[in-house]
């Protein structure tokens, strides 16, 4: 395992506890005000949610995938590191407004 391996499953798991929390407050908007823009945002929680869970499989959990990406030339890990840490900072951004 590489420093550049490790820094994208931290950032998936980041990404996975920011999506809870806006997942939750959207959905307790949601049950309050039923708007479609409220069930946009859950919505678009969940799918992320997915996403970065089936991601977290891949990078610790699955024998073969992990393995694999672990393998991969450092290029290509960086730049998958960078979409992951990207995805948390703006993450970070919309729970930053969110909550505030």
């Amino acid at each position: 395992m590489t420093l550049w391996f490790d820094v994208a499953r931290v950032a998936i798991v980041i990404n996975l506890v920011l999506l809870l929390g806006l997942g939750y407050v959207w959905g307790r908007n949601y049950a309050k005000f039923r708007s479609k823009h409220t069930l946009g945002l859950l919505l678009f929680s969940a799918i992320l949610l997915v996403e970065n869970g089936f991601a977290l499989y891949i990078y610790t959990l699955d024998p073969v995938l992990s393995v694999w990406i672990a393998q991969v030339p450092p290029p290509a890990q960086r730049a998958m590191t960078l979409l992951r840490v990207s995805e948390a900072a703006a993450l970070g951004v919309l729970t930053w407004a969110t909550w505030d």
